[in-house]
């Protein structure tokens, strides 16, 4: 669970930082530090179940050939 806590603290950090020195504005740089990793979770939980497919179709084709 620490490994989690910082790796968010961490991207909120670097979110945070990167939009302060583009804008200037550190009101954008922290709405973009929250927004960004919470869009960035819901696009993972999502890529995660596409991958999850991907790997079932592949698994269940190889044993498809295995009972041939």
């Amino acid at each position: 669970m620490r490994k989690t806590v910082t790796f968010a603290v961490l991207h909120f950090g670097i979110a945070f930082t990167i939009t302060y020195l583009l804008t200037g504005d550190v009101l954008v740089g922290g709405l973009v530090a929250l927004v960004e990793p919470a869009v960035n979770t819901l696009a993972f939980y999502f890529h995660e179940k596409v991958w999850h497919r991907i790997e079932a179709k592949r698994s269940q084709g190889r044993m498809q050939q295995l009972a041939v």
